[in-house]
């Protein structure tokens, strides 16, 4: 299994609970998919360089996990059906820092 690290921004009209569950359904998806959550980083909620579906600010979610290589692309496609995010970058975790 590779380790991946997975940028999401939430809509901000979800409260602080809405976006923990959401959270955890992510999570959920990634052991269903035999992955794992290594770590998760709530940022906040921050301004948008630019409007994203007519929103303004959004609530940032860093998760690192480990996930098969196969099952990558049903994950993906996973996060494009949830109706409450707004954008994602999902990119393999680099193994050593760069200099």
């Amino acid at each position: 299994m590779k380790n991946y690290e997975l940028l999401t921004v939430f809509k901000p009209s979800l409260d602080a609970e809405e976006v923990d569950k959401a959270i955890e359904a992510l999570g959920k998806t990634v052991s269903d998919l035999g992955g794992k959550v290594v770590s998760t980083d709530k940022t906040g909620r921050k301004k948008l360089a630019y409007d994203i579906q007519n929103f303004r600010d959004g609530f940032f979610v860093t998760s690192v996990l480990s996930l098969p290589e196969e099952k990558v692309a049903e994950f993906r496609r996973q996060l494009r059906l949830s109706d409450n995010i707004l954008r994602t970058m999902f990119l393999e975790a680099a193994k050593t820092a760069a200099v």
